[in-house]
Protein backbone atom coordinates (compact mmCIF):
# COMPACT_ATOMS: atom_id res chain seq x y z
CA UNK A 1 0.00 0.00 0.00
CA UNK A 2 1.64 3.48 -0.83
CA UNK A 3 2.38 6.05 1.74
CA UNK A 4 -0.03 8.11 0.73
CA UNK A 5 -2.98 5.71 1.80
CA UNK A 6 -1.48 5.17 5.26
CA UNK A 7 -4.17 7.09 7.92
CA UNK A 8 -2.50 9.66 9.66
CA UNK A 9 -4.32 9.47 13.31
CA UNK A 10 -0.79 9.94 14.99
CA UNK A 11 -0.06 13.12 13.64
CA UNK A 12 -3.94 14.39 14.55
CA UNK A 13 -3.06 12.82 18.50
CA UNK A 14 0.05 14.83 18.27
CA UNK A 15 -1.34 17.88 17.37
CA UNK A 16 -3.68 17.42 20.04
CA UNK A 17 -1.05 17.03 22.52
CA UNK A 18 0.31 20.39 20.83
CA UNK A 19 -3.20 22.01 22.17
CA UNK A 20 -2.72 19.99 25.91
CA UNK A 21 0.58 21.64 26.06
CA UNK A 22 -0.64 25.43 25.27
CA UNK A 23 -3.62 25.04 27.42
CA UNK A 24 -1.47 23.59 30.21
CA UNK A 25 1.26 26.37 29.81
CA UNK A 26 -1.37 28.88 29.98
CA UNK A 27 -2.74 27.75 33.22
CA UNK A 28 0.75 28.14 34.72
CA UNK A 29 1.82 31.13 33.40
CA UNK A 30 -1.60 33.00 33.74
CA UNK A 31 -0.49 34.45 37.51
CA UNK A 32 2.83 35.96 36.53
CA UNK A 33 0.23 38.53 33.71
CA UNK A 34 -2.12 38.30 37.14
CA UNK A 35 0.34 38.66 39.84
CA UNK A 36 0.56 42.39 39.24
CA UNK A 37 -3.13 42.78 40.21
CA UNK A 38 -2.64 40.01 42.83
CA UNK A 39 -0.15 41.55 44.93
CA UNK A 40 -2.35 44.93 45.23
CA UNK A 41 -5.11 42.54 46.60
CA UNK A 42 -3.06 40.59 49.28
CA UNK A 43 -0.61 42.71 50.03
CA UNK A 44 2.65 41.19 49.36
CA UNK A 45 5.55 41.80 48.01
CA UNK A 46 7.95 40.25 44.76
CA UNK A 47 9.80 37.65 46.49
CA UNK A 48 6.43 36.38 48.51
CA UNK A 49 4.91 36.13 44.95
CA UNK A 50 8.04 34.03 43.95
CA UNK A 51 7.29 32.07 46.87
CA UNK A 52 3.48 31.39 45.09
CA UNK A 53 5.45 30.64 41.67
CA UNK A 54 7.69 27.93 43.10
CA UNK A 55 4.77 26.26 45.37
CA UNK A 56 3.56 25.25 41.93
CA UNK A 57 6.91 24.19 40.47
CA UNK A 58 7.61 22.08 44.17
CA UNK A 59 4.77 20.36 43.42
CA UNK A 60 5.11 19.51 39.88
CA UNK A 61 8.72 18.36 40.37
CA UNK A 62 8.10 16.19 43.09
CA UNK A 63 5.30 14.40 41.51
CA UNK A 64 7.38 13.44 37.90
CA UNK A 65 8.48 10.37 38.33
CA UNK A 66 4.80 9.21 39.51
CA UNK A 67 3.24 11.02 37.17
CA UNK A 68 5.98 8.96 34.66
CA UNK A 69 5.03 5.15 36.38
CA UNK A 70 0.92 6.18 36.21
CA UNK A 71 0.93 6.85 32.46
CA UNK A 72 3.07 3.69 31.99
CA UNK A 73 0.74 1.66 34.41
CA UNK A 74 -2.64 2.95 33.06
CA UNK A 75 -1.69 4.48 30.00
CA UNK A 76 -1.58 8.33 28.77
CA UNK A 77 -5.21 8.26 27.45
CA UNK A 78 -6.90 7.95 31.56
CA UNK A 79 -4.03 9.60 33.38
CA UNK A 80 -3.64 12.57 30.76
CA UNK A 81 -7.91 12.94 31.46
CA UNK A 82 -7.73 12.89 35.02
CA UNK A 83 -4.64 15.18 35.18
CA UNK A 84 -7.08 17.77 32.71
CA UNK A 85 -9.87 17.87 35.09
CA UNK A 86 -7.69 17.91 38.19
CA UNK A 87 -5.99 21.16 37.33
CA UNK A 88 -8.65 22.89 35.87
CA UNK A 89 -10.34 22.43 39.47
CA UNK A 90 -7.18 23.90 41.18
CA UNK A 91 -6.93 26.84 38.76
CA UNK A 92 -10.40 27.98 39.44
CA UNK A 93 -9.62 27.37 43.30
CA UNK A 94 -6.83 29.93 43.28
CA UNK A 95 -9.27 32.13 41.99
CA UNK A 96 -11.31 31.43 45.60
CA UNK A 97 -8.90 32.47 48.00
CA UNK A 98 -9.70 35.63 50.14
CA UNK A 99 -7.70 38.09 50.15
CA UNK A 100 -8.95 38.64 53.79
CA UNK A 101 -8.11 35.44 55.22
CA UNK A 102 -5.74 34.82 57.94
CA UNK A 103 -3.21 32.35 55.74
CA UNK A 104 -4.10 33.46 52.37
CA UNK A 105 -0.59 33.58 51.49
CA UNK A 106 -0.35 30.07 52.38
CA UNK A 107 -3.63 28.78 51.02
CA UNK A 108 -1.79 30.28 47.58
CA UNK A 109 0.94 28.32 47.90
CA UNK A 110 -1.55 25.08 48.65
CA UNK A 111 -3.73 25.80 45.96
CA UNK A 112 -0.65 26.54 43.36
CA UNK A 113 1.30 23.50 44.79
CA UNK A 114 -2.02 21.41 44.11
CA UNK A 115 -1.83 22.86 40.68
CA UNK A 116 1.70 21.95 40.15
CA UNK A 117 0.66 17.99 41.23
CA UNK A 118 -1.51 18.24 38.55
CA UNK A 119 -0.10 19.05 35.75
CA UNK A 120 3.32 17.06 36.33
CA UNK A 121 1.71 14.12 34.76
CA UNK A 122 0.90 15.84 30.71
CA UNK A 123 4.85 15.52 29.48
CA UNK A 124 5.56 12.34 31.14
CA UNK A 125 2.30 11.08 29.63
CA UNK A 126 2.80 12.87 26.57
CA UNK A 127 6.44 11.21 26.05
CA UNK A 128 4.64 7.43 27.31
CA UNK A 129 2.04 7.98 23.91
CA UNK A 130 5.23 9.09 21.50
CA UNK A 131 7.24 6.09 22.84
CA UNK A 132 4.44 3.98 21.70
CA UNK A 133 2.93 5.54 18.69
CA UNK A 134 5.50 7.54 16.62
CA UNK A 135 8.37 5.74 14.76
CA UNK A 136 12.03 7.33 16.09
CA UNK A 137 12.92 8.80 12.39
CA UNK A 138 9.38 11.15 13.23
CA UNK A 139 10.23 11.76 16.95
CA UNK A 140 12.17 15.27 16.23
CA UNK A 141 9.23 16.58 14.30
CA UNK A 142 6.53 15.29 17.12
CA UNK A 143 8.06 16.49 19.91
CA UNK A 144 8.64 19.72 18.26
CA UNK A 145 5.00 20.28 17.53
CA UNK A 146 4.09 19.08 21.34
CA UNK A 147 6.32 21.15 22.95
CA UNK A 148 5.50 24.21 20.35
CA UNK A 149 2.33 24.60 22.63
CA UNK A 150 4.69 25.57 25.50
CA UNK A 151 5.46 28.89 23.58
CA UNK A 152 1.93 28.54 22.06
CA UNK A 153 0.12 29.02 24.99
CA UNK A 154 3.14 31.39 27.05
CA UNK A 155 2.80 33.72 24.61
CA UNK A 156 -1.43 33.87 24.06
CA UNK A 157 -1.33 34.43 27.77
CA UNK A 158 -0.32 38.07 28.07
CA UNK A 159 -2.90 39.26 25.56
CA UNK A 160 -5.88 36.93 26.77
CA UNK A 161 -5.13 37.44 30.25
CA UNK A 162 -4.96 40.67 30.04
CA UNK A 163 -7.84 41.10 28.12
CA UNK A 164 -9.69 38.83 30.41
CA UNK A 165 -8.14 40.72 33.53
CA UNK A 166 -9.45 44.51 32.18
CA UNK A 167 -12.57 43.10 32.11
CA UNK A 168 -13.55 40.97 34.35
CA UNK A 169 -10.94 41.11 36.98
CA UNK A 170 -7.76 38.58 37.72
CA UNK A 171 -10.01 35.61 39.32
CA UNK A 172 -11.87 35.71 36.06
CA UNK A 173 -8.61 34.89 34.01
CA UNK A 174 -8.56 31.63 36.25
CA UNK A 175 -11.87 30.63 35.94
CA UNK A 176 -11.85 31.07 32.22
CA UNK A 177 -8.91 28.75 31.97
CA UNK A 178 -10.21 26.13 34.25
CA UNK A 179 -13.24 25.79 31.78
CA UNK A 180 -10.90 25.21 28.79
CA UNK A 181 -9.35 22.60 30.82
CA UNK A 182 -12.11 20.44 31.30
CA UNK A 183 -13.11 20.89 27.67
CA UNK A 184 -10.03 19.53 26.43
CA UNK A 185 -10.20 17.06 29.21
CA UNK A 186 -13.23 15.45 27.41
CA UNK A 187 -12.03 15.76 23.73
CA UNK A 188 -8.97 13.78 24.65
CA UNK A 189 -10.71 10.85 26.48
CA UNK A 190 -12.94 10.91 23.49
CA UNK A 191 -9.99 10.77 20.54
CA UNK A 192 -7.08 9.41 21.90
CA UNK A 193 -6.05 5.69 22.73
CA UNK A 194 -3.03 4.28 24.57
CA UNK A 195 -1.89 2.16 21.01
CA UNK A 196 -2.23 2.48 17.55
CA UNK A 197 -3.39 -1.05 17.91
CA UNK A 198 -6.49 -0.04 19.78
CA UNK A 199 -7.58 3.21 17.68
CA UNK A 200 -10.54 2.22 14.93
CA UNK A 201 -9.38 4.56 12.91
CA UNK A 202 -5.67 3.40 12.55
CA UNK A 203 -5.37 1.48 9.08
CA UNK A 204 -3.19 -1.23 8.49
CA UNK A 205 -0.60 0.84 6.35
CA UNK A 206 -0.16 3.12 9.14
CA UNK A 207 0.28 0.54 12.41
CA UNK A 208 2.92 -1.10 9.73
CA UNK A 209 4.62 2.09 9.52
CA UNK A 210 4.48 3.05 13.25
CA UNK A 211 5.78 -0.80 14.03
CA UNK A 212 8.46 -0.65 11.70
CA UNK A 213 10.15 2.76 12.93
CA UNK A 214 9.79 1.88 16.44
CA UNK A 215 13.09 0.84 17.97
CA UNK A 216 13.75 -2.20 19.85
CA UNK A 217 13.69 -1.62 23.21
CA UNK A 218 9.68 -0.20 22.64
CA UNK A 219 8.84 -3.41 22.22
CA UNK A 220 10.16 -4.93 25.53
CA UNK A 221 7.48 -6.31 28.45
CA UNK A 222 6.99 -2.75 30.52
CA UNK A 223 8.15 -5.41 33.19
CA UNK A 224 9.27 -3.51 36.71
CA UNK A 225 11.37 -0.19 36.81
CA UNK A 226 15.03 -0.63 36.32
CA UNK A 227 16.03 1.99 38.96
CA UNK A 228 19.51 0.86 39.78
CA UNK A 229 19.80 1.19 35.84
CA UNK A 230 18.15 4.56 35.98
CA UNK A 231 20.28 5.93 38.61
CA UNK A 232 23.53 4.75 37.54
CA UNK A 233 22.90 6.09 34.02
CA UNK A 234 25.38 8.48 32.48
CA UNK A 235 22.26 9.56 29.89
CA UNK A 236 19.92 9.95 32.26
CA UNK A 237 21.62 12.45 35.20
CA UNK A 238 23.30 14.29 31.91
CA UNK A 239 19.66 14.92 31.25
CA UNK A 240 18.34 15.76 34.19
CA UNK A 241 21.19 18.37 34.80
CA UNK A 242 20.50 19.99 31.34
CA UNK A 243 17.09 19.83 31.82
CA UNK A 244 18.11 21.77 35.75
CA UNK A 245 19.81 24.32 33.49
CA UNK A 246 16.89 24.34 31.00
CA UNK A 247 14.24 24.89 33.22
CA UNK A 248 16.28 27.91 35.18
CA UNK A 249 17.04 30.13 31.87
CA UNK A 250 12.99 29.07 31.01
CA UNK A 251 11.07 29.95 34.28
CA UNK A 252 12.72 33.44 34.25
CA UNK A 253 10.92 33.96 31.04
CA UNK A 254 7.43 32.14 32.45
CA UNK A 255 7.45 33.98 36.39
CA UNK A 256 9.47 37.02 35.77
CA UNK A 257 9.68 38.60 32.32
CA UNK A 258 5.92 40.17 32.41
CA UNK A 259 7.13 41.75 35.62
CA UNK A 260 10.67 42.64 34.50
CA UNK A 261 9.30 44.59 31.61
CA UNK A 262 6.39 46.33 33.17
CA UNK A 263 8.69 47.18 36.70
CA UNK A 264 12.43 47.20 35.13
CA UNK A 265 11.72 48.32 31.84
CA UNK A 266 8.74 50.71 32.56
CA UNK A 267 6.70 49.66 29.75
CA UNK A 268 2.87 49.88 30.67
CA UNK A 269 0.74 46.95 30.91
CA UNK A 270 -0.65 46.31 27.42
CA UNK A 271 3.05 47.16 26.35
CA UNK A 272 4.33 45.06 28.37
CA UNK A 273 1.57 41.97 27.51
CA UNK A 274 2.64 43.13 23.68
CA UNK A 275 6.40 42.43 24.39
CA UNK A 276 6.54 39.89 26.59
CA UNK A 277 5.15 37.81 23.74
CA UNK A 278 8.16 37.68 21.49
CA UNK A 279 10.10 35.49 23.54
CA UNK A 280 6.80 32.96 23.33
CA UNK A 281 6.53 33.08 20.01
CA UNK A 282 10.51 32.75 19.27
CA UNK A 283 10.11 29.36 21.42
CA UNK A 284 7.41 27.94 19.50
CA UNK A 285 9.33 28.82 16.09
CA UNK A 286 12.26 27.08 17.94
CA UNK A 287 10.90 24.31 18.71
CA UNK A 288 9.14 23.26 15.71
CA UNK A 289 12.25 24.32 13.70
CA UNK A 290 14.76 22.13 16.32
CA UNK A 291 12.52 18.90 15.62
CA UNK A 292 12.87 19.37 11.88
CA UNK A 293 16.48 19.65 12.46
CA UNK A 294 17.07 17.53 14.88
CA UNK A 295 15.48 14.77 12.42
CA UNK A 296 17.74 15.97 9.60
CA UNK A 297 20.81 16.22 11.36
CA UNK A 298 19.36 11.99 12.94
CA UNK A 299 19.23 11.10 9.59
CA UNK A 300 22.88 12.35 8.03
CA UNK A 301 24.81 12.17 10.67
CA UNK A 302 23.51 9.98 13.91
CA UNK A 303 21.64 10.47 16.63
CA UNK A 304 24.51 11.91 18.94
CA UNK A 305 24.81 14.65 16.50
CA UNK A 306 20.94 14.96 15.70
CA UNK A 307 20.03 15.41 19.62
CA UNK A 308 23.15 15.92 21.65
CA UNK A 309 25.15 18.12 19.06
CA UNK A 310 21.90 20.67 18.33
CA UNK A 311 21.38 21.01 21.31
CA UNK A 312 25.33 21.88 22.65
CA UNK A 313 24.77 24.33 20.17
CA UNK A 314 21.17 25.68 21.14
CA UNK A 315 22.64 26.31 24.66
CA UNK A 316 25.85 28.22 23.76
CA UNK A 317 23.65 30.63 21.45
CA UNK A 318 21.10 30.73 24.44
CA UNK A 319 23.94 32.30 26.76
CA UNK A 320 25.33 34.35 24.38
CA UNK A 321 21.74 36.24 23.71
CA UNK A 322 21.04 36.18 27.24
CA UNK A 323 24.56 37.90 28.11
CA UNK A 324 23.93 40.42 25.35
CA UNK A 325 20.05 41.38 25.93
CA UNK A 326 20.43 41.89 29.35
CA UNK A 327 23.22 44.73 28.51
CA UNK A 328 21.10 46.49 26.39
CA UNK A 329 19.45 49.84 27.46
CA UNK A 330 16.71 50.22 25.04
CA UNK A 331 14.04 48.37 25.96
CA UNK A 332 12.28 46.78 22.80
CA UNK A 333 15.92 45.82 21.64
CA UNK A 334 16.89 44.06 24.71
CA UNK A 335 13.35 42.32 24.58
CA UNK A 336 14.37 40.94 20.82
CA UNK A 337 17.49 39.98 21.98
CA UNK A 338 16.43 38.39 25.30
CA UNK A 339 13.64 36.86 22.52
CA UNK A 340 16.53 35.04 20.96
CA UNK A 341 17.26 33.74 23.62
CA UNK A 342 14.49 32.01 24.59
CA UNK A 343 14.32 30.81 20.92
CA UNK A 344 17.59 29.45 20.83
CA UNK A 345 16.74 27.14 23.91
CA UNK A 346 14.15 25.77 22.71
CA UNK A 347 15.93 24.19 19.47
CA UNK A 348 17.08 21.85 21.83
CA UNK A 349 13.24 20.73 23.59
CA UNK A 350 12.69 17.85 21.29
CA UNK A 351 16.25 16.62 21.60
CA UNK A 352 15.36 16.01 25.50
CA UNK A 353 12.09 14.29 24.52
CA UNK A 354 13.16 12.28 22.10
CA UNK A 355 16.15 10.87 23.58
CA UNK A 356 14.24 9.29 26.91
CA UNK A 357 12.28 7.51 24.31
CA UNK A 358 15.00 6.54 22.44
CA UNK A 359 16.99 4.65 25.40
CA UNK A 360 13.98 3.40 27.59
CA UNK A 361 11.24 1.95 25.56
CA UNK A 362 8.72 0.75 27.90
CA UNK A 363 9.92 2.86 30.58
CA UNK A 364 9.87 6.16 28.84
CA UNK A 365 7.28 8.07 30.74
CA UNK A 366 9.33 7.69 34.62
CA UNK A 367 12.59 8.02 33.10
CA UNK A 368 11.26 11.22 31.31
CA UNK A 369 9.57 12.34 34.08
CA UNK A 370 13.49 11.62 36.21
CA UNK A 371 14.69 14.32 33.64
CA UNK A 372 11.92 16.61 33.97
CA UNK A 373 12.15 16.96 37.15
CA UNK A 374 15.51 18.21 37.10
CA UNK A 375 13.78 20.86 34.65
CA UNK A 376 11.34 21.75 37.54
CA UNK A 377 13.56 21.78 40.07
CA UNK A 378 15.66 24.69 38.09
CA UNK A 379 12.52 26.42 37.51
CA UNK A 380 11.37 26.45 41.71
CA UNK A 381 14.81 28.23 42.04
CA UNK A 382 14.90 30.61 39.20
CA UNK A 383 11.36 31.44 40.45
CA UNK A 384 12.36 32.27 43.82
CA UNK A 385 16.23 33.52 43.32
CA UNK A 386 15.95 35.72 40.54
CA UNK A 387 13.57 38.70 42.09
CA UNK A 388 16.04 38.42 45.14
CA UNK A 389 19.52 38.71 42.61
CA UNK A 390 17.44 41.55 40.57
CA UNK A 391 16.23 43.11 43.90
CA UNK A 392 20.16 43.09 45.57
CA UNK A 393 22.53 43.14 42.42
CA UNK A 394 19.84 44.34 39.33
CA UNK A 395 18.18 42.57 36.58
CA UNK A 396 21.46 42.62 34.05
CA UNK A 397 22.81 40.73 37.01
CA UNK A 398 19.87 37.89 36.50
CA UNK A 399 19.76 37.54 33.38
CA UNK A 400 23.63 36.93 33.60
CA UNK A 401 23.18 34.42 36.08
CA UNK A 402 20.66 32.33 33.88
CA UNK A 403 23.75 32.64 30.92
CA UNK A 404 25.93 31.28 33.26
CA UNK A 405 23.63 28.20 35.00
CA UNK A 406 23.73 27.45 30.60
CA UNK A 407 27.27 26.34 30.85
CA UNK A 408 25.80 23.41 32.84
CA UNK A 409 23.19 22.57 29.95
CA UNK A 410 26.32 22.18 27.75
CA UNK A 411 28.77 20.25 29.67
CA UNK A 412 25.73 18.12 30.27
CA UNK A 413 24.98 17.45 26.51
CA UNK A 414 27.91 16.25 25.68
CA UNK A 415 27.68 13.16 27.66
CA UNK A 416 24.19 12.03 26.35
CA UNK A 417 24.46 9.14 24.37
CA UNK A 418 20.78 8.54 22.14
CA UNK A 419 22.35 5.41 20.83
CA UNK A 420 22.91 3.63 24.26
CA UNK A 421 19.97 1.85 25.63
CA UNK A 422 19.19 2.38 29.45
CA UNK A 423 19.25 -1.63 29.30
CA UNK A 424 21.94 -2.40 26.96
CA UNK A 425 22.73 -5.36 28.30
CA UNK A 426 19.21 -6.94 27.21
CA UNK A 427 18.91 -4.58 24.13
CA UNK A 428 19.91 -5.70 20.67
CA UNK A 429 22.83 -3.67 18.94
CA UNK A 430 22.19 -0.10 19.89
CA UNK A 431 21.71 1.86 16.34
CA UNK A 432 17.55 2.16 15.33
CA UNK A 433 16.50 2.91 12.28
CA UNK A 434 16.25 6.50 10.83
CA UNK A 435 15.49 6.14 7.69
CA UNK A 436 11.68 5.84 6.63
CA UNK A 437 10.80 2.56 5.61
CA UNK A 438 9.95 2.32 2.08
Amino acid sequence: MAAGDRSKVRLGLIFLLFVVSAIAFLDRTNISVAGVEMRKDYGIDQVHLGWVFSAFLIGYALFQVPAGWLAARFGPRRVLTAALVWWGLFSALTALVPPGARHALLLLFLVRLGLGIGESVVYPSGNQFLSRWIPAQERGKANGWIFAGVGAGSGISPPLITAIILAGGWRASFYVCAVIGLVASIVWYAVARDTPQEHPRVNRAELAHIENGLPPIANRPRGPVPWRAMLTSRNVWGLFLSYFAFGYVIWIFFSWFYIYLAEARHLDLKSSAIYSMLPFLCMTLGCLAGGVINDVISRRFGLYWGRSGLSVVAFILTGTFLLLGSMVDNAQLAVVILAGGAGAIYLSQSAFWSVTADIAGPHTGVVSGFMNMGCQIGGAVTASLTPWIAAQFGWTAAFMTGAAIVLLGVVAWAVVDPNQPLLSEESEPAGIPIAAPA
